[in-house]
């Protein structure tokens, strides 16, 4: 052996088991950046293909300063911000374990004359020596996902993404996962190389550097048995490991509900809507006669067809002191309108939709933050008296969703007839079928003539896009929740093997499989509760101001709520993690003799 540092590849096939989950946190890091880059750089990509499409060479000159290159840019550097966070603490407390399982090797190498200085280098280039391996498996993999996830947008979304390469090699993305890859081992290794550098050569002959120090007090039994003390003692001794274990789990659970946010923003800015239209029909007065709608109903193509009234500016008297308003807007829904309201969620707690329909007295209402209107206010139109059924969340007629102080009530179709006498409707609305072809749409216009406006917009349509974005968000919280799972695995893990002789001998002196269990499970427990507890606090600050900042900033009528479901879920995954964690250590010690576990003592 010509150096110290050949020992390290021999050290990576002893301990291959051990190094394992190390391996696939590196390679989740790399896979996740250079999936995230190459993903943007296929966006932009594609973007320069639409440009040279319309406008020619000369169009790609601005193309890096558009919106979409810094969107897209941004967006992925704000990931690997947050990844290379996540590394560093997932692969920073797997090298602690390492580092203390293996506490009596460094002190023999201080005994046969190794420095701090060289200790340190040697847990450095051991731990870049895994890059070797997890970084061109990482990068692969971020390849074949976007292969993939392009193509998913090709084939399957169309619409705006035609124009998406398919098989296409990112430069950027694979360096930037190469750069994730390396730099969070190096920053990940620095605290465990120092610990390790730290070992005395007396410990060559004790093997544990935790058991260095002197106890002057026992493990606390008076609230639970001895087994579940020494668990939670395990735990909360080890104070590096237990603050790398809490922020890792935490900072899973911050992730999750920051990304939870994010979905709902883009429900804001692309609202899927169950009564969104491809085709309108809109008239400058009520003058769209009913038959039409018979009509189009029974056409190839056609999946809804419904319509909206509306009698605009009309004197009202309402029982509220502190309304300025003397003039409102009444607006008709068909019954299927009315169904997507309930359907979409739109209508505010304590709302009575099942009054409006038919012919009654009942109306709903438009609302906002500032609209003074209540549930059960009334309002008298001409001679007739008008109660509020319910509120919605926002104005739906308005470009901004506020009502701006204005008063817009909707009613259903025999309500309208009765208060104003219109029969006919001022706004038909086609929602066609997936089949749809140009023939039929062109059919349809056919019918209508040119008396109205016709209006195809279903090159307008957003559900591709919110969908291809839902798919990339959930895939991402997917990704943190299986990161999370594997970690705290592989952390529970390298901690019962660091503590393998502890369990033999108490093994030996009586304690039974099922009570090493217990001790177990409740070290996992520990971390896990200690993480969630922080993960909650923290996430749910940043959860809220994300959405002030994102959200209420731009769309006021929407307000933060406790997410209960996306809360529940990261929770729920984080506490699998530790009873998964516990299965794997428990058999394995359970299939290990007691003299096995000892004859390192």
């Amino acid at each position: 052996m010509k150096s110290y540092l050949s020992l390290i590849p021999i050290s990576a096939k002893v301990h291959r088991r051990h190094n394992r989950m190390t391996l696939l946190c590196i390679i989740f890091a790399v896979f996740l950046v250079t999936a995230v880059f190459s993903m943007a750089d296929m966006g932009v990509r594609m973007e320069k293909i639409k440009l040279l499409n319309k406008h020619g060479s000369m169009a790609l000159q601005g193309l890096s300063s558009s919106q979409t290159a810094r969107t897209l840019y941004s967006t992925a550097i704000v990931l690997f911000v947050l990844i290379l966070i996540s590394g560093v603490l997932m692969i920073s407390s797997s090298i602690n374990s390492i580092v203390d399982q293996r506490t009596k090797f460094f002190g023999m190498m201080r005994c046969i004359g190794m420095s701090r200085q060289q200790i340190i280098r040697f847990v450095r280039l051991e731990s870049l020596n895994w890059c070797k391996t997890a970084v061109p498996i990482g990068v692969i993999l971020g390849i074949i996902i976007t292969w993939g996830l392009c193509a998913t947008l090709r084939f399957v979304v169309v619409e705006e993404y035609s124009d998406m390469p398919v098989f296409g090699i990112s430069l950027i993305g694979i360096i930037s996962g190469i750069v994730v890859g390396a730099v969070t081992v190096v920053i990940a290794a620095s605290v465990p190389a120092k610990r390790a550098a730290k070992v005395s050569s007396i410990t060559a002959v004790s093997g544990n550097s935790q058991n260095t120090k002197n106890m002057t007090y026992g493990v606390n039994t008076r609230f639970s048995k001895i087994e579940i003390a020494l668990g939670i003692h395990h735990a909360v001794s080890a104070k590096k490991n237990l603050i790398l274990m809490t922020s890792s789990f935490a900072l899973s659970i911050i992730l999750f509900l920051s990304f939870s946010v994010l979905i709902e923003f883009v429900g804001c800015l692309m609202p899927q809507l169950s009564n969104v239209s491809e085709i309108n029909i809109l008239s400058n007065s009520n003058s769209i006669n009913s038959e039409l709608l018979y009509k189009i109903s029974n056409m190839e193509g056609v999946e809804h067809v419904f319509g909206r009234r509306n009698y605009l500016d009309v004197p009202a008297e309402l029982n509220k002191a502190n309304t300025s308003s003397n003039t409102i807007d009444i607006i008709s829904y068909d019954e299927f309108d009315l169904d997507c309201i309930t359907k979409d969620k739109q209508l505010k707690k304590g709302s009575d939709i099942s009054k409006v329909y038919g012919d009654s007295k009942y109306v709903l209402a438009t609302g906002d933050k500032e609209s003074t209107l209540e549930i059960g206010d009334k309002l008298r139109v001409g001679s007739k008296e008008l109660e509020i059924a319910g509120l919605l969340k926002f104005d739906p007629f308005s470009s901004d969703g506020n009502t701006n102080g204005k008063i817009t009530i909707i009613t259903s179709g025999e309500t309208f007839r009765n208060l104003t006498g219109v029969n006919d409707y001022s706004l038909v609305m086609i929602q066609t079928t997936k089949n749809v072809t140009d023939k039929n749409v062109e059919a349809i216009h056919n019918v209508v003539g040119g008396e109205y406006k016709f209006s195809d917009q279903r090159d307008q349509q957003t559900t591709s896009t919110y969908t291809a974005f839902l798919f990339f968000v959930y895939g991402f919280l997917a990704i943190i929740a299986l990161v999370t799972v594997l970690n705290i695995m592989n952390s529970i893990s390298m901690s019962v093997s660091a503590r393998i002789n502890q369990y033999g001998a108490m093994r030996a002196i009586g304690m039974d499989e099922h009570q090493i269990t217990k001790m177990i499970a409740s070290e996992a427990f520990t971390y896990a509760l200690s993480g969630c507890a922080v993960g909650c606090i923290v996430g749910l600050l940043i959860s809220k101001l994300l959405y002030d900042n994102l959200i209420t900033s731009h769309f006021n009528y929407a307000t933060w709520s406790l997410p209960i479901i996306p809360l529940l879920i990261i929770i729920l995954f984080v506490f699998i993690a530790a009873i998964a964690a516990v299965y794997a250590p428990s058999k394995r010690i359970r299939n290990i003799s007691v003299t096995e576990m000892i004859n390192e003592l």
